[in-house]
């Protein structure tokens, strides 16, 4: 996926800065829900809209996934642009 298909709003920003800097896990579900500094984020639908417009997805696990439900989040290349477009303006 290209990440095209999400507006950026200023939550979704904070969501891919959070995301960044290592603080967000995220469910491995057809509809995953984003979990930042341990507590489920308040805009579900923004963290669906970011995995399904490709700029978030499931880091690698270790076995985590199966203890918590959830494995760390990570930024695609379209989430690693997204946030160097708007550090550069």
């Amino acid at each position: 996926m290209s990440g095209s298909e999400v507006e950026l709003s200023h939550r979704a920003m904070a969501m891919l800065r959070a995301v960044a800097a290592r603080r967000a896990e995220m469910s491995c579900s057809c509809e995953p829900d984003l979990f930042i500094d341990g507590f489920a984020c308040c805009d579900q639908m923004t963290a669906h809209a970011l995995a399904h417009g490709g700029y978030i997805r499931p880091a690698e696990s270790t076995g985590l996934s199966a203890v918590t439900g959830r494995v760390p989040a990570e930024l695609t290349e379209a989430g690693e642009a997204a946030i160097a477009v708007t550090a550069a303006a």
